[in-house]
């Protein structure tokens, strides 16, 4: 029988000042990537308190290659399940999940990518987007090539 394994090519946390994050402030990541033959996945990464006052996260993805950009990605998380227990990894009051981007992608090109990714929450019957998220300490990106 054969197994695919799953190896990190690119794992980075941005931590947020003071468990908050402004909505006018995306949090980037640049990638070089060399590999176009080999499928990917990628994954958000995001650290989360109690304090964190939704059960879902929603995010917009800009994807820039080489400076230009290539595609817009508006995305909705659960964080929490009916009854409001966090999902995620972790025992204490922080909270990890790995949330898919996406999957068994091929980057199109080599060369200088970077996604700029920030939140899009807002409070019910509320038309603007909520100024500061809180309860969130860390987003990061996590990218792994099937071997």
């Amino acid at each position: 029988m054969l197994s695919c394994s799953k190896q990190a090519f690119f794992n980075k946390y941005v931590s947020l000042n003071n468990d908050k994050w402004a909505i006018n402030q995306p949090v980037n990541f640049d990638v070089e990537v060399t590999d176009t033959i080999t499928p990917a996945s990628i994954f958000i990464t995001v650290r989360n308190t109690n304090l964190y006052p939704y059960s879902n996260l929603y995010l917009i993805v800009n994807s820039y290659f080489n400076h230009t950009i290539s595609q817009i990605d508006t995305l909705e998380y659960e964080m929490a399940d009916p009854s409001g227990r966090w999902l995620g990894s972790g025992f204490a009051e922080v909270k990890e999940n790995k949330l898919v981007f996406k999957t068994n992608t091929n980057f199109p090109k080599k060369g200088a990518y970077r996604f700029s990714i920030s939140h899009a929450n807002r409070a019910n019957g509320s038309l603007k987007g909520d100024e500061f998220l809180i309860g969130l300490t860390d987003v990061g990106m996590r990218i792994e090539y099937k071997k």
